[in-house]
């Protein structure tokens, strides 16, 4: 992501998505949905 971008809910899917499918990044996922929900607001 670029400078000064907020993580939408759609990027969060987006990443949620293909870590579930490679395995990798499990961690980051969950900082990706939170970031989305606190941006949400």
């Amino acid at each position: 992501m670029g400078k000064n971008k907020k993580m939408t809910l759609k990027s969060a899917s987006r990443i949620q998505s293909h870590a579930d499918k490679t395995g990798k990044n499990l961690r980051f996922k969950t900082r990706a949905q939170r970031a989305a929900s606190r941006n949400k607001k």
